[in-house]
């Protein structure tokens, strides 16, 4: 997918509705090569197509999300993975970066259990040798593809592990990590109590950017696996903090 088409892609999801004319004077293109770039874009199931306008599928829909920075995600999963021993236990929340770790851990190692509450993950790895899942029950949301509520908390107390791996979708100084659900937010946090380090996958251009809730603070996570393009600021705050960070091409 052309950088064009990916970023326009984020913006859609990002925003749910907008109209060709903005997308046109964002990118500085005609409505007719908009129109073109939706299309493609459509035709791949990521968007909707309404008279004058683009519409997201839905706002978690993660095979939108894969698509966007597919390559940057796969090398920040490719560099996560490399953390996981053969033969362990992990936990992997919902989010395309977590989802291309899961497939990059089937695709590497050997004997790994990825406990996880992410239905959408269970799936994407069903063909891999290297890992087993093992599914959390709880209430399911369909848009994200996760199980939510008091029983994902209960089935957590059977599991204690090394490494918990979790997306965001926002960082700032003064909010810490943030996501966009509350009921996804706290089974991250429960999570996060039956493991040892957390460490959050996610692209540089969420820093700094704002969700909705709280997710995790700062003294929470052990490591940030990201690209280049983080910020300098937010690095010095992050190692300031005791996080370390693990970086790839941001290109």
């Amino acid at each position: 997918m052309g950088d064009r088409r990916s970023r326009m892609l984020e913006y859609v999801i990002d925003n749910e509705r907008v109209d060709v004319s903005e997308l046109a004077g964002m990118f500085a293109v005609s409505q007719v090569t908009v129109r073109k770039d939706l299309d493609q874009l459509e035709q791949r199931g990521l968007i909707r197509r309404e008279h004058g306008y683009a519409v997201a599928i839905a706002p978690d829909n993660l095979h939108s999300r894969l698509a966007f920075h597919y390559d940057l995600k796969r090398r920040i999963a490719a560099a996560a993975a490399e953390l996981v021993p053969n033969g362990a236990t992990v936990m992997i929340e919902s989010g395309s970066c977590c989802a291309l770790l899961a497939d990059a851990l089937g695709r590497t190692k050997r004997g790994v259990t990825i406990v996880t509450n992410s239905t959408f993950i269970a799936d994407y790895v069903r063909a891999a040798t290297g890992v087993s899942v093992v599914l959390l029950g709880g209430d399911y949301q369909p848009e994200s593809q996760v199980t939510v509520g008091p029983l994902v908390g209960e089935c957590l107390q059977n599991f204690h592990v090394e490494q918990l791996f979790v997306g965001v979708d926002g960082y700032t100084i003064d909010a810490g990590f943030t996501a966009r659900n509350h009921l996804r937010a706290a089974v991250v946090k429960a999570m996060a109590k039956r493991a040892d380090e957390v460490v959050v996958l996610t692209e540089s251009l969420k820093f700094p950017r704002q969700g909705a809730v709280p997710l995790l603070s700062v003294s929470a996570v052990a490591r940030l696996v990201t690209d280049t393009g983080l910020p300098k600021p937010m690095q010095d705050h992050l190692s300031a903090a005791g996080v370390r960070t693990t970086k790839v091409p941001a290109d």
